[in-house]
């Protein structure tokens, strides 16, 4: 499928990229299609482009959040309630603004969306897990994320630069996530362990610690690897991805990445 890449591996971790696309496909009725695209994980595909280089497996899906987000309960049920947040197919971005002209997707057509591009992301992500489970005794499943820095609707002030979510230690072993933490707190750089960001449907639905499957979110704040403007507006964003500005968050995603594989291979 054009719209879903899967890249297999053979060491045992799953790099989830859910949020890098920007193709609207076949959606219409958005007010602004910029303002559709404005919310994307800019750039965390070229970001994680060295997990290739470490065997890892990386699935990602083109298809832009705004039309549907993999990344959420397909029953509709908020991964964050009584906080503001995004739904499956999000009627706005996440400052609050109407993304459409009219009332935005019915329940047909979130159904759709659904068995079109959800169903096939999920089915594939589930698959690389199995495939790896059979060589291995543990598979780290990393969705990996990013966002603006600053965005008052969804958190006050400034977001730390990592954003670990764990389901609260659900979804993997205490020493995984330690591990990361450990990482990220070595650069001096703000971090934070299940914060604002916990994990969202992927986290929460594939790890399953006791059965094998370690599953951990990274939230990156964008100015970590990009140069934000204050006010991103149609002139300025996204910024052009800067390959030697991004180097030295790659080299520690680096560290992080392979910390996870030697986790994994640790119960060997």
């Amino acid at each position: 499928m054009s719209w879903l890449d899967v890249m297999s591996g053979e060491a045992p971790l799953v790099v989830a990229i859910p949020h890098a696309g920007t193709d609207l496909a076949d959606v219409g009725g958005f007010r602004s299609e910029w303002l559709a695209r404005r919310d994307a994980d800019w750039w965390v595909d070229r970001l994680y482009g060295f997990a290739r280089d470490l065997d890892a497996t990386v699935v990602r899906t083109g298809i832009s959040r705004s039309v549907i987000d993999v990344n959420r309960d397909p029953s509709g049920a908020s991964l964050y309630p009584g906080q503001a947040t995004t739904e499956l197919c999000p009627t706005t971005t996440f400052d609050g603004e109407p993304l459409y002209a009219g009332s935005g997707p019915d329940e047909a057509e979130i159904a759709r969306r659904t068995e079109r591009w959800f169903v096939p992301y999920h089915a594939a992500l589930a698959g690389e897990i199995a495939r790896l489970r059979v060589r291995h005794e543990r598979v780290v499943l990393y969705d990996a994320h990013s966002i603006r820095s600053h965005v008052p609707r969804l958190f006050e002030g400034q977001l730390p630069l990592f954003n670990i979510g764990t389901f609260g230690g659900v979804s993997c072993a205490p020493a995984l996530s330690a591990a990361v933490q450990g990482i990220c707190a070595a650069t001096g750089q703000s971090h934070v362990l299940n914060g604002r960001f916990k994990g969202g449907w992927t986290t929460r639905n594939y790890g399953e610690p006791d059965k094998g499957v370690h599953a951990i979110q990274m939230e990156l704040a964008m100015r970590g690897y990009l140069e934000e403007p204050e006010a991103p507006d149609e002139a300025n964003w996204p910024p052009d991805f800067d390959a030697g500005r991004a180097a030295p968050m790659a080299a520690i995603l680096g560290d992080i990445l392979q910390c996870c594989v030697r986790f994994a291979e640790e119960a060997q």
